[in-house]
């Protein structure tokens, strides 16, 4: 596939902590010109099946894709891994067991809340989640809007649901090393989702960098919603400076919520190796348009 192309790597559905359906986010992707999709959900591949479908019906090429969580530096980082084979039993068991400890600490995140004064988040935040194993923070900052208690998702988080406020509940994820692991025995790339969104300092991101690379990761998202247009040239140079692949993703998750719509993103900087020519023989190329394809989206 050409260097110079519109490729959205990172986005989420109603399987996480979306609230779109995958056909519905790959309807969306290709009315917006993605040329190349992948659903990263967090942790869970349950949608890998509708949304690959989904988009061959519609004439857009497909990644599989996840987003998996992992501490490092008792900070939370996520690890985008890209087309990876989804029936690998190892990275079946290993989501698995990154997915187990959700359930308590939404329990131990209601009581934070209660103790606050706003009983009933667990069960709030539950109906948000369409799949119960993902239950997290943004379902109760949902639950928190929808209730009156804050006026938006952005107030919650700084409000309620960040490290020293009452519904905040550090949780131990997966470590680096597993995560990178499983995306690379499954056949796919390993890619740091958003680095600038960590709080680390410049040690503590080498360190992180120069972990990964030496567990096998292969790739940085370098043009992502939540990057600046002077990230973007950050972390572009940490990618040459590291031998990474650069990835490009919208991180994607509501038409109410992100501030950055599918597809819309400016183009990788050049001088780089674009992650999906690791990839080629991964992509399921959707060679015919299918006439109608842009179906309406909806949750």
């Amino acid at each position: 596939m050409p260097s110079i192309l519109n490729a959205d790597l990172h986005c989420h559905s109603v399987v996480s902590d979306g609230t779109l359906t995958p056909e519905a986010l790959a309807a969306r992707a290709k009315a917006n010109g993605v040329e190349l999709w992948a659903l990263t959900d967090h942790d869970e591949i349950g949608g890998q099946q509708r949304a690959a479908a989904a988009a061959s019906a519609i004439g857009m090429h497909y990644l599989t894709g996840v987003e998996i969580s992992v501490t490092f530096v008792a900070q939370t980082v996520h690890i985008v891994g890209l087309g990876f084979d989804p029936e690998n039993p190892a990275l079946k068991l290993g989501l698995n067991q990154t997915r187990g400890g959700r359930g308590q600490r939404a329990m131990d995140m209601s009581d934070g809340l209660a103790k606050a004064g706003i009983p009933g988040a667990y069960d709030g935040a539950l109906k948000f989640a369409g799949n119960h194993e993902l239950i997290s923070r943004t379902h109760f900052a949902r639950f928190l809007v929808e209730s009156g208690v804050c006026r938006d998702t952005y107030e919650v988080f700084r409000k309620y649901l960040t490290e020293g406020k009452p519904g905040f509940v550090e949780h131990r994820w997966a470590s680096l090393k597993d995560a990178v692991t499983w995306i690379r025995e499954a056949g796919g790339v390993a890619v740091i989702a958003h680095p600038a969104r960590y709080k680390f300092t410049s040690n503590e991101e080498f360190a992180l960098f120069s972990e990964f690379k030496s567990h096998g990761g292969q790739g940085v998202e370098v043009v992502t919603g939540s990057h600046t247009a002077a990230e973007y040239i950050t972390y572009a140079d940490t990618a040459r400076e590291f031998g990474l692949a650069a990835s490009r993703g919208s991180d994607f998750h509501s038409p109410d919520e992100s501030h950055t719509e599918l597809g819309t993103l400016p183009y990788l900087p050049g001088k780089l190796t674009p992650v999906w020519e690791l990839l080629a023989d991964r992509i399921r190329h959707a060679s015919v348009e299918s006439p109608g394809a842009s179906a309406p989206t909806g949750h």
